[in-house]
């Protein structure tokens, strides 16, 4: 298992999360982290550790009835045990699941199937990865954001036209490749329930339910 604990697990999510979407860096609070975003749906995002995703009196005081609009909240805990808190005004993302690789310096980036290009580049700890068509369509695509020994893979979607040709797992595998080889040892990400079922064939380990609630 590439981390001891869930807490060490979300706290890289959320350090390679904040460098993937470009936002803030991650403001330590007595209860995990605070990430400003900037964008009008998403303003400022809190990520609660996995001791305090249950504490009541912590997750009240987040969930208060006045927070601002484009306030999210995540938590390392299944839908059903934040909704006795949820207020009026609060609304459920995806359900999603925090996940974790060991990364090894020997992995390298698979071929790509015939008929498509990869394309790829880095920018500040930030790798963008591009699989097109023959006709320059999109295929896939993904990001790994490297931060020392610990990267974050984001951001990974496929062409509905282009499912089940194996280019998700292509995908995945590249990040890796691509992380491994810029140093980093561990892998994490936050999945949903389709990614979560693809993962575990690569070797992901499920550490928890990751939950989000938006004030909208």
């Amino acid at each position: 298992m590439a981390f001891a604990t869930t807490t060490d697990a979300v706290s890289a999510w959320a350090e390679g999360w904040a460098v993937s979407r470009g936002a803030a860096d991650p403001v330590p609070q007595p209860w995990g982290v605070t990430i400003d975003i900037g964008l009008p749906k998403a303003v400022t995002r809190h990520v609660l550790f996995d001791r305090y995703s249950s504490d009541e009196a912590t997750v009240r005081k987040l969930l208060h009835a006045d927070a601002a609009p484009g306030t999210w909240i995540k938590f390392v805990e299944p839908p059903e045990a934040v909704a006795p808190w949820l207020v009026e005004g609060w609304e459920y993302d995806t359900p999603g699941h925090l996940m974790s690789l060991e990364l090894t310096a020997d992995m390298s980036a698979p071929d790509v199937p015939t008929g498509y290009i990869r394309r790829s580049w880095t920018r500040a700890g930030l790798t963008h990865v591009l699989v097109l068509a023959a006709d320059g369509s999109l295929g896939v695509r993904g990001q790994v954001a490297v931060t020392g020994r610990t990267a974050v893979v984001d951001q990974v979607e496929t062409n509905p036209v282009h499912r089940r040709r194996g280019l998700g797992t292509l995908m995945m595998r590249t990040l890796q490749a691509y992380a491994a080889q810029q140093g980093a040892e561990d892998c994490v990400l936050g999945a949903t329930d389709d990614g979560r079922a693809l993962y575990s064939t690569l070797g992901w380990h499920r550490h928890s339910a990751l939950t989000g609630v938006f004030r909208a």
